[in-house]
């Protein structure tokens, strides 16, 4: 299923209103393919929906889990701190459109803003979004340094002499945490690999 057809079949379970949702959908589309993204694009949705897909039956609410997906990395802009934030602000106004109930919006932009910090959440849907968020880290090394050079596209604006401080500020952070991933499939499948691949990376500092 492609995003898009993701999208339209989450909608429909609020709306027949084709072109509201038609509406709805090019602004993500939009989005994600603005000049300057060249990780947080439309693919990492993809591969973010290919790992939640492989655990589907694990997920408790899968619709509130693809508009968190859809909507978490929406403003993205690599010289805010805020992006998570008005993320799920803008997510929380789409769903109203879409007459999606409080309690569903709220579950939405609580996600959202999970992915600011990663940190273990007591919602288990929660943590299955940070890890598929995550899951590049734990790739074989080629598709990981891949994404690293996508990052560093990314965050261009910044001269190494900032850049590079700050990523292995972030990378540190990450390898200090007594799990980088929160779900038990997500440990056993990536945990090992993410800490090689990041140690790799602070290493070529």
């Amino acid at each position: 299923m492609n995003l898009k057809e993701r999208f339209l079949q989450n909608c429909f379970l609020f709306t027949e209103d084709q072109n509201l949702i038609g509406d709805l959908w090019s602004e993500i589309e939009n989005k994600y393919s603005e000049k300057g993204r060249h990780y947080h694009n439309l693919e990492h949705l993809e591969n973010m929906f290919s790992e939640l897909d492989a655990v589907k039956e694990e997920i408790e609410n899968y619709p509130v889990l693809s508009f968190s997906v859809f909507y978490h990395d929406v403003i993205y802009d690599a010289a805010s701190k805020s992006n998570e934030e008005k993320s799920a602000e803008f997510a929380a106004v789409r769903l109203k459109r879409l007459h999606v109930d409080s309690h569903f919006s709220q579950k939405v932009s609580e996600q959202i803003l999970a992915t600011k910090s990663h940190h273990l959440s007591e919602n288990s849907d929660t943590n299955y979004l940070l890890d598929a968020d995550l899951s590049i880290l734990g790739k074989d090394s080629e598709v990981y340094f891949d994404y690293t050079k996508k990052i560093r596209k990314e965050y261009s604006i910044y001269p190494d002499l900032l850049y590079k401080p700050g990523r292995k500020k972030v990378l540190k952070h990450f390898l200090e945490q007594k799990d980088i991933f929160k779900t038990s499939i997500f440990k056993e499948k990536y945990e090992d690999i993410a800490r090689k691949n990041i140690q790799i990376e602070i290493d070529g500092f």
